[in-house]
């Protein structure tokens, strides 16, 4: 028998450890990331036990639309360790379903954690989403660099970073993320007038609670920063969670160098460098220029993808 709990904060140090462990676990699960922002969510995060034993975890949040898995994290689904099995998730999940219903939740959406974040092979969940007949109701397309098999960059990404590494432009690790978000803000309200989900102030301090997964780079010329890129680094992914260039930086190519940089000597040993998703209005719209140059460094795609259990 499963028996599902509702995280309260009793649990932090359990969570926590079970995260670090954990063969799809990131530091995204981690409740001081997770609760940066609590004041925006109603949490209602799991923790699955067989025989009082912590098997597995699920970071979400209640809305008036159902439970999400977790709607402050680009992706969310069950924690696990290496121990699951095939058998034991149909369980998980059977008491999860139960759950819901007993609380009279009328849906459930479940993010799935991307292969990319696997230590080893871990969609158990997914097969027993099938079982629960679940729908797939978003699909956003991220472009990642597998380091160990990566294409050629193409010809124009060749020239570009020729041109770049004409300028005299610096590249190295900053602490300055209030430029950095100024920048950010500046090109998301030009082209999708749109603020960035999180502030400098909230960004900063992030970094500082985690400083070996949070990292901002940029590419200086006499010392103002042209672009930047903010990484969320785990185990397996550098994950590229905002790039921003000044007009100046793009007629550089100043954020081209910052990428291949990261890509070519700062995260070459990772198993993959995320560049993120090129994708709106929960998927069916693709940005193909966004998705072209992510591609031109020798990406390709992976899908994150989320799904809705109806109760």
């Amino acid at each position: 028998m499963i028996e599902v709990v509702q995280y309260e904060e009793r649990h932090k140090r359990p969570w926590n450890d079970f995260v670090n462990q954990a063969k799809n676990g990131v530091f995204l699960f981690n409740r001081d990331y997770m609760e940066y922002h609590a004041d925006r969510f109603t949490d209602n995060s799991l923790l699955f036990f067989a025989e009082e034993k912590l098997i597995g975890l699920l970071p979400a949040n209640l809305t008036k639309d159902g439970l999400i898995s977790h709607g402050g994290l680009t992706f969310g689904g069950i924690v696990t360790n290496t121990r699951m099995r095939a058998g034991t998730m149909l369980e998980i999940f059977e008491a999860l379903h139960q759950y819901v219903r007993a609380a009279s939740i009328g849906r459930l959406l479940y993010k799935t954690v991307p292969y990319i974040y696997h230590d080893v092979p871990a969609e158990e969940d997914l097969y027993a989403l099938f079982r629960q007949n679940a729908r797939l109701v978003r699909r956003d397309l991220s472009t990642t660099v597998r380091q160990s098999a990566r294409p050629a960059l193409t010809k124009g990404r060749k020239w570009s970073l020729k041109q770049g590494r004409s300028h005299e432009i610096a590249v190295r690790q900053s602490e300055d993320y209030d430029t950095f978000m100024a920048i950010e803000t500046e090109v998301l309200q030009k082209k999708y007038g749109k603020l960035p989900v999180h502030s400098a102030a909230e960004i900063a301090l992030l970094a500082g609670r985690f400083p070996e997964n949070i990292k901002l780079f940029g590419s200086f010329k006499d010392d103002t920063m042209l672009a930047g890129v903010i990484i969320y680094e785990s185990r397996n992914v550098a994950h590229a969670q905002y790039i921003a260039t000044t007009d100046q930086g793009k007629q550089l190519a100043a954020l081209d160098l910052i990428l291949d940089f990261l890509i070519n000597e700062y995260y070459v040993a990772k198993r993959y460098f995320d560049f993120g998703v090129s994708t709106e209005a929960d998927g069916r719209y693709l940005n193909a220029g966004l998705a072209e140059h992510k591609e031109s460094f020798g990406g390709r795609a992976v899908v994150y993808d989320t799904y809705e259990l109806t109760v």
